[in-house]
């Protein structure tokens, strides 16, 4: 009877503990709820969770996340402050120069990169999750300052006049700029159209010329590097001075495509670290990412400087950048830039600006008259305002901004990042706090940027996470506290070791089946026990069997199977790979989620040895075309093409006979490939080469065929071999034309009489028989004469008896 008091007192007992613990979670902290159970899975749940170590501050009964908890709360549980773990997160300054205090014209010269206006230059943070780290940073703008201007100018036939005021700009604008700095550099780039249909005419006439009447216009080209940065103003004048206005067919011009080379060709355009200035002068709108379909550019802009001597080469070959590729770029070679565009185009270069941070736009003069001050009042406009920045945060990293700026304006948000209306030698003020609202996977250091838009300096930013307690490094492995060595002894409480489970270890898997366990069996944010795939024997998932032993649950919460994998032609990863957790693992020369596509390039291959003819892509076994002008299996199908032997036919036949269409203008459009003389049609390359080719029959103005073969290389040279003896038909025999020619009209003479008489024959023939025909049908009257008297008289005797 005492016996089975007891065990009713326990129970109770133990009742009303878990029903005091549900009401504490209940009603408890963040820190309780967050079910800790490790150190640093506590301080991981907000910055004022603390965890008591003590080793005696759990009463009977309660779990180990019960060490976790605010630090009042602890502190009133009975835990020795020394007792508990509470890291703090904290800020190291690692460089902190003074920003530079000069005047224009003193007499240190500093390079570029000895000019401070930025400060501190370099932190490290170390973030606790939740808890904000603070500091503050130091913007003024430098006194003489150098600056690198870069007009870039459209030079199609309506910037005429704009050009010629252009001609005198490089010495007048460096006089107005020296009253802002000392050290000024200018650059001069063009631009006109990509030179491909229907951007520009490519008829040779207008290729070489394509101004109409008596223009003198240079070729078409889509951007030319003039004249790289240089502090010779006289440079820059007899540069541009040279210059030639070009032509196209649509309004919207291909300025796109020179900013970004502008912005990528920091070698070539001479860009240095200091304030860069790039003058975008038009009098017509933009063509951006997907009009070079148009022209059947498909391939988008790569973001990549393609410029030889000083032309950009690869206007054909990738489509304009889009606004926001441009934006990127941009910001990351900190260009400011500067729209000088006509009244008609405000509005649109307007709107553009919105998008482009650190961008101005200025009205420019019919003529460009003004354009010294259009430049000098834009920069003054950039440079007026600063804007932070910073680099792609770490996944869970928060970053705010608040801005300290000229007569008490204070902001915070977006507008926090900001300062305005700044002169130069004035200091503002920006407080920036960073948070980590959770823990990298793999604990690693992350590293940010913060810059000023426009500006080469920035702040560098080390981030270290706080994600365990000082107290793990201290643990006793194989502790005798943790069940008879079965788990690490740290923070006051027990890391079992692998098998084990419990609050002191004393659970093994082996052993222990229990619903309390279920916990340890639930994926997270799930209430399926082992995925309704197994069951929970200590804490672990033992997957179901099924009556076909070849299907398999797997996992650790039995969330993987061998048969649920996608299916081709009623087949699990269509008999081309093995079925692992639900994905398919393909065999060698397949892919696909359900090992469906071929890497087997043979259906692709074009009948010159290359894959997909060299227009496309070869997916799944099947040639996907990049070119759109090309079809078919092989991408060898073209309705449209004109054909590369008809179009390098003229060419050919004046180099390597000297005769043809192109004879007079031969060495000024037909040198744009190698060409090499072979002495039989058997020399010539077959296919199978690396390079695409093509086998060219065709005749010359001589009615004589000539053969060559066309192709082009990896480095984009196109090289001609051709047989060098054309194969001309001999003359005609007259004596046998003539003798067939009077033997055929006698034949055919004789051919006709013999069909006439023949005719004539059967006509005949026909008509006597008709005759005969008639005569059998023929009736004739038998009736007597009524006048006719028979010369016979018949006398009978009277007295004949007949006997």
């Amino acid at each position: 009877m005492a016996e089975t008091n007891f065990k009713w007192l326990t129970c109770a007992g133990v009742l009303c503990c878990l029903i005091w613990n549900g009401f504490a979670q209940q009603g408890g902290s963040d820190c309780i709820k967050a079910n800790a159970k490790s150190c640093g899975e506590c301080i991981q749940a907000g910055p004022n969770c603390g965890w008591c170590k003590k080793t005696d501050f759990l009463q009977e009964g309660e779990p180990t996340s019960a060490r976790c908890d605010d630090l009042a709360a602890l502190k009133s549980k009975g835990c020795p402050m020394e007792d508990i773990e509470n890291p703090r997160g904290s800020k190291q300054v690692l460089e902190n120069r003074e920003v530079t205090n000069r005047k224009k014209g003193a007499a240190e010269k500093l390079k570029p990169e000895a000019i401070t206006q930025i400060q501190p230059q370099k932190l490290s943070l170390h973030l606790r999750v939740g808890e904000p780290q603070t500091f503050s940073l130091k913007f003024k703008r430098a006194e003489d300052y150098p600056i690198d201007l870069y007009y870039l100018m459209d030079l199609s036939y309506s910037m005429k006049d704009d050009l010629e005021n252009v001609k005198s700009l490089g010495t007048a604008l460096m006089f107005e700029m020296e009253k802002i700095t000392s050290d000024f550099r200018i650059g001069f780039g063009s631009f006109v159209e990509k030179t491909v249909m229907p951007y520009i005419s490519t008829t040779p006439a207008k290729l070489r010329n394509p101004c109409t009447g008596d223009q003198n216009c240079t070729s078409p080209f889509s951007y030319k590097n003039v004249l790289s940065l240089t502090s010779e103003g006289n440079k820059f004048n007899e540069l541009v001075g040279k210059q030639h206005i070009s032509g196209n067919l649509d309004s919207p011009e291909g300025g796109f495509d020179a900013i970004m080379q502008v912005a990528v060709c920091g070698e070539q355009i001479g860009w240095r670290n200091v304030t860069r200035l790039l003058v975008f002068s038009t009098d017509a709108g933009f063509h951006f990412a997907g009009d070079g379909k148009l022209g059947g550019i498909v391939l988008p802009n790569d973001g990549k400087c393609h410029l030889e001597n000083n032309v950009y080469t690869m206007s054909h070959y990738y489509d304009y950048p889009s606004i926001a590729h441009l934006v990127q770029k941009l910001s990351e070679n900190n260009i400011q830039t500067i729209f000088a565009v006509t009244e008609e185009f405000q509005a649109v270069y307007k709107e553009l600006k919105n998008l482009i941070p650190k961008s101005a736009v200025g009205t420019l003069s019919s003529n460009s008259s003004n354009v010294i001050q259009l430049i000098i009042d834009a920069y003054n406009s950039l440079s007026s305002e600063v804007i932070l920045e910073n680099t792609k945060l770490p996944k869970g990293v928060t970053i705010s901004y608040k801005s300290f700026c000229k007569n008490g304006v204070n902001d915070t948000q977006e507008d926090g990042r900001k300062c305005s209306n700044i002169s130069i030698g004035d200091e503002v003020r920006f407080e920036i706090n960073i948070t980590a609202n959770e823990c990298p996977k793999k604990e690693q250091n992350e590293t940010i940027k913060i810059k000023p838009l426009g500006f080469t300096e920035e702040v560098e930013i080390n981030l270290q996470f706080i994600c365990e307690c000082q107290c793990q490094s201290e643990g006793e492995p194989n502790s005798p506290a943790c069940h008879a060595g079965n788990g690490t002894f740290e923070c006051g409480a027990c890391r079992c070791n692998e098998g084990r489970i419990g609050r002191l270890c004393e659970c093994s898997t082996d052993e222990v089946n229990s619903e309390d366990m279920d916990a340890y069996c639930r994926r997270e944010n799930s209430t399926e026990i082992c995925s309704n795939n197994g069951e929970c024997i200590c804490g672990q998932c033992v997957c179901k069997k099924r009556e076909n032993t070849n299907e398999v649950y797997s996992g650790k919460y039995c969330e993987c199977d061998n048969f649920n994998c996608d299916r081709s032609n009623g087949l699990i990863c269509g008999g081309n790979g093995i079925c692992k957790c639900r994905v398919c693992e393909c065999f060698p020369n397949f892919t696909g989620s359900a090992c469906d596509c071929s890497l087997d390039t043979t259906p692709c291959m074009a009948s010159n040895g290359q894959i997909c003819n060299g227009r496309g892509t070869c997916e799944c076994g099947t040639c996907n075309c990049t070119d759109p002008k090309f079809q078919g299996p092989t991408c060898e199908m073209c309705q449209t093409c004109l054909g590369v032997c008809a179009e390098h036919k003229d060419c050919v036949q004046c180099r390597a006979f000297d005769k043809g269409e192109k004879k007079e203008t031969c060495s000024q459009e037909c040198m744009h490939f190698n060409m090499t003389r072979v002495e039989s049609r058997d020399k010539l390359p077959q296919p199978g080469q690396p390079d695409p080719l093509s086998h060219c029959k065709e005749k010359d103005v001589d009615d004589c065929w000539f053969y060559f073969t066309y192709s082009v290389n990896s480095n984009g040279e196109a090289n001609v071999h051709v047989v060098e003896t054309p194969e001309c038909p001999s003359g005609p025999d007259i004596i046998p034309i003539v003798a067939g020619v009077v033997a055929g009209i006698v034949l055919i003479g004789l051919a006709l009489l013999l069909i006439w008489k023949l005719l004539m024959i059967i006509h005949d023939r026909r008509e006597f028989a008709k005759f005969e025909k008639e005569k059998m049908n023929a009736k004739w009257d038998t009736g007597e004469n009524p006048i006719y008297k028979s010369a016979v008289t018949t006398v009978v005797n009277p007295k004949y008896e007949g006997k």
